[in-house]
């Protein structure tokens, strides 16, 4: 395999005359008539070009194509500074070539596309896309027809796309039907959409591993298919941690150069059954109220949300509760350290090793690190008890539109960890400024009634004596929703232990069948406050309150590179103009 490819040559772009070079890692063309001082260099790596194509071309808005006989069209990657995150935009950027002959336009089409085959190996050939034409503004298959599917087909990325018609239909599919051929699943949706493909995936892979993943006591295996997210739901949480973004083509352009991020995932589990994954939040009190108060408003749009954070914000509750958490090791880092997991993130990076060591035995790959979770690891535990405003379990920063930098800023992608962050009992104007430190750049751990902790594990339970009253309250919230919860725990897993889970709810349910439905949240004039509150897990209640969750270090790899500083590459630029000849880095 040619690894020190080399071609040198003239060319002109419009009237004036470059001369540019390829090498095995890098294009680069300078202005040839002008003198030192005034010359412009643009240099863009191999690994981010996107394609070659011969002739005049143009691919968006609308492809056109002038076919001549000495010219070539480069497309790659090309970055600038979104005004409103912290990440950066990428958009297609797209040079014409004219050569002195054909012989010369055929050589340099042959050696750039050489080039991407040798440079570029991790780039996928064959992708499954399932569209959710439901979410958000319900405008994904315009999203992907009009802006993905022409840079795919510009890549050479065949698609098998469906269209879903049902919730789970992507989850289904993953489960059951053959997946051979395919190199990554890309969703088109919201965190629910990704939240299926996640769901689907783990389940394939665990049961072609023939691992039961409702056993909290076992290492889950990696997933071998990477998921592509581009963003086209009413909340789009996942894109914005790892990429920095909300932009359809910048996600689009991370899955055809083959960028790779391994993201960790928290399982979640009841009675020693699986109930659901994590990768944003699972939280309990204020953020569990705040979506089961929208459940009642959904009429309303995403508007329910700002009113139901009112409502629960203003009915000022609190919650008993024992919290126990295997913390991490504070020497490899910390939820108060102020760094920010940024694209080639270094905890992340040596996390990998310390999780996936060097091995030619793949069973004991995944078992090496099975032992933090055994029962020889229970004198490690921490336990504390009290009442929470909020007792919230995040994988990564869970950042947003609304809050740049999330419920964790430190928060890392795939170090294996969580963090947990309590918020006891306050004053209500006291917890309004933690809500609002969220909106900002201020510590909202830096407060008194706050704590935070970088985490392995998680238990939480009630205290002696409100068991029976959470069975009651949260019997009563599942016959308010119709059965929901119920339809949903009977189809959340492929094994008999969760349909026993699920008949549970039935008979927490009958005994509430003739009683007066109270839900759980009662508004502003209601007298009683609930004993309980209910779980928020990535926007889905769960119908338990007692529950284990666990990290599973990089269980799942995106099409992402996570999210790239914006700073670092304005004060490279700044560098770069002080030098007597300008150069444009496209890297």
């Amino acid at each position: 395999m040619e690894t020190d490819l080399r071609l040198e040559s003239s060319l002109w772009i419009g009237n004036k005359r470059y001369r540019a070079v390829l090498t095995g890692w890098h294009l680069k063309w300078t202005e040839a008539d002008k003198k030192n001082g005034d010359k412009k260099t643009v240099s863009v790596p191999v690994a981010e070009v996107v394609g070659v194509e011969n002739g005049r071309v143009e691919i968006l808005p609308q492809k056109s194509v002038e076919d001549t006989d000495k010219d070539f069209t480069v497309f790659y990657v090309k970055r600038s500074r979104s005004r409103s995150t912290y990440g950066l935009l990428w958009s297609l950027g797209r040079t014409q070539f004219s050569c002195p002959s054909r012989v010369l336009r055929d050589q340099w089409t042959n050696h750039l596309r050489t080039a991407l085959k040798t440079h570029s190996p991790l780039r996928p050939h064959r992708l499954l896309v399932f569209i959710n034409p439901f979410g958000g503004k319900k405008k994904g298959r315009e999203i992907y027809h009009s802006l993905v599917a022409p840079l795919f087909e510009l890549a050479g990325i065949s698609s098998h796309v469906i269209v879903t018609e049902r919730a789970n239909q992507a989850r289904d599919h993953l489960l059951k039907k053959d997946l051979t051929g395919f190199d990554g699943v890309v969703c088109v949706g919201g965190d629910g959409m990704f939240s299926e493909i996640l769901h689907g995936l783990i389940g394939r892979t665990q049961q072609e591993a023939g691992l039961c993943e409702t056993d909290p006591a076992v290492t889950l295996q990696p997933c071998p298919l990477h998921i592509g997210i581009i963003p086209a739901g009413s909340t789009d949480c996942v894109c914005y941690a790892t990429v920095g973004v909300i932009d359809p083509v910048t996600s689009a352009l991370h899955i055809i150069i083959g960028d790779s991020q391994p993201l960790d995932v928290c399982s979640v589990h009841h009675a020693s059954t699986l109930v659901r994954y994590s990768v944003s939040l699972v939280g309990y009190g204020f953020y569990g109220d705040v979506l089961a108060e929208s459940e009642k408003h959904r009429w309303m749009g995403p508007l329910r949300y700002d009113y139901s954070g009112t409502v629960v914000y203003l009915s000022n509750r609190s919650y008993a509760g024992i919290v126990q958490y295997l913390p991490a090791d504070p020497l490899l880092s910390s939820p108060r350290d102020k760094t920010r997991c940024l694209s080639g993130c270094n905890v992340c990076s040596r996390s990998t090793e310390r999780l996936f060591p060097h091995t030619s035995d793949s069973g004991s790959l995944y078992s090496s690190h099975f032992s933090q979770y055994s029962n020889d690891s229970e004198g490690e535990w921490v336990s504390v008890e009290g009442r929470f405003r909020c007792v919230s379990l995040t994988c990564m920063s869970s950042s947003c539109a609304r809050s740049p930098l999330g419920l964790s800023p430190s928060a890392h992608l795939a170090d294996g960890t969580g963090d947990l962050i309590l918020v006891w009992d306050t004053h209500p104007l006291s917890f309004l400024k933690f809500l609002y430190r969220h909106t900002s750049t201020q510590d909202q751990f830096d407060l008194p009634f706050v704590e935070v902790h970088r985490v392995k594990a998680v238990r939480f339970s009630l205290p002696d004596g409100r068991e029976e009253e959470a069975h009651e309250e949260i019997g009563e919230l599942n016959c308010a929703r119709g059965g929901e919860e119920r339809e949903y725990v009977d189809t959340v897993s492929r094994n008999g232990s969760q349909q026993q889970l699920a008949q549970r709810v039935v008979e927490r349910e009958t005994k509430n069948e003739h009683k007066t439905v109270a839900p759980i949240l009662c508004g502003l004039c209601c007298k009683k406050t609930p004993a309980v509150s209910v779980w928020n897990c990535d926007g889905e209640i769960l119908p338990f309150t007692e529950i284990f969750c666990r990290i599973h270090g990089q269980l799942v790899r995106l099409y992402a590179r996570g999210i790239e500083d914006g700073a670092a590459m304005q004060n490279c630029s700044q560098e770069s103009d002080k030098n007597k000849s300008r150069c444009i880095t496209y890297k």
